[in-house]
């Protein structure tokens, strides 16, 4: 959870690179949080609360995912792959699972070897 609390921290930091391990737990955590609102959601009979937890975490997401690009060595641009049908999004997998480029790059050190783990996990 700290990983996604961090991800919300830098919500709208578009510099920068973000680890594998940054961008997949933000992921895996905003995943699990939408399937228990959607579940809460059907409950109280008010299906939009996905959407609305959707809509308050786009930027994070979007920022999160341009540093994850900036790790690989790849300009934020590449994340309009996406939108490209079918084939978009699995570039756009491969991409985020893609490792680190080693050492410093154009956005600056890796965070692997700069101890990129959040301060209190």
């Amino acid at each position: 959870m700290t990983w996604f609390i961090e991800a919300l921290k830098k919500y709208a930091v578009f510099s920068g690179r973000a680890r594998r391990k940054e961008y997949w737990m933000f992921a895996l955590f905003a995943g699990i949080i939408a399937i228990v609102l959607g579940i809460i959601g059907v409950a109280i009979k008010f299906p939009y609360l996905v959407i609305l937890f959707y809509l308050a975490i786009l930027l994070p997401g979007l920022g999160v995912t341009v540093r994850r690009l900036h790790d690989t060595g790849r300009s934020g641009g590449w994340i309009f792959i996406g939108l490209v049908p079918l084939v978009g999004g699995i570039i756009l997998l491969v991409f985020t699972c893609t490792d680190s480029a080693p050492g410093a790059n154009a956005y600056g050190p890796n965070p692997k070897e700069v101890g990129g783990i959040p301060a209190h996990a």
